[in-house]
């Protein structure tokens, strides 16, 4: 894959851009035991997906209050959890290049804004897009985040990276049309090991105008 075409960068946050991944399972865990559900069923699906949808999966019977109340309930048990929530491997070095490089960058989350603004103050990131669940009608794998952020960026969404660690947003990038860039060992047009690698990548190659 080449980067020479990339215009922006639209960063997932929970385990891309801030390392959460704790507080994420701790605050499922929690919820599970709340409502009576296997932690591990939870666990298995919930990554990156916005609470609403895990908690439709998990209890398909509850109505749609009953799912909202349950959602709300799930991001309650995070909001202050943030005692060991940090920047990933290579986060800041990455924004750095992208800053002398003149890249925009945008985060789409599935949290909502009050979360994703407390993770990214404890990993020291402010992010000069933001968009969050409630700044869409469908979440995660649904295309509209990442569309809606590269619209607010001005950068077509085929000139955009989307970079990502779980499937459900990958599938979102590639179904905006957006280039990927995958971490964890998952599948995308790029494979990442960290953030630093990718801004290794972006300083070599030369960017479109």
């Amino acid at each position: 894959m080449t980067l020479a075409g990339i215009g922006a960068v639209l960063f997932d946050m929970d385990g891309t851009l801030v390392d959460s991944d704790a507080a994420v399972e701790r605050a499922w865990e929690r919820w599970a035991v709340e409502y009576t559900v296997d932690p591990v069923a939870a666990l298995a699906i919930a990554h990156g997906s916005p609470a609403d949808r895990t908690i439709r999966r998990l209890l398909p019977a509850l109505d749609d209050s009953a799912v909202a109340a349950a959602a709300a309930r799930q991001l309650s048990l995070q909001y202050d959890d943030l005692s060991d929530v940090t920047a990933t491997v290579g986060a800041h070095d990455l924004l750095s290049a992208l800053a002398r490089l003149g890249l925009p960058w945008a985060v789409v989350t599935s949290a909502d804004a009050r979360l994703a603004e407390a993770r990214l103050g404890a990993a020291g990131i402010v992010a000069p897009v933001l968009v969050t669940v409630e700044d869409v009608r469908v979440g995660k794998p649904d295309p509209e985040g990442y569309l809606r952020a590269a619209a607010l960026l001005g950068v077509p969404v085929a000139r955009c990276l989307v970079v990502e660690d779980a499937e459900v947003g990958l599938r979102a990038g590639r179904a905006a049309g957006a280039m990927t860039a995958a971490l964890k060992g998952l599948d995308g047009d790029l494979r990442l090991a960290d953030l630093a690698h990718l801004a290794r990548h972006l300083q070599s190659t030369p960017t479109a105008p």
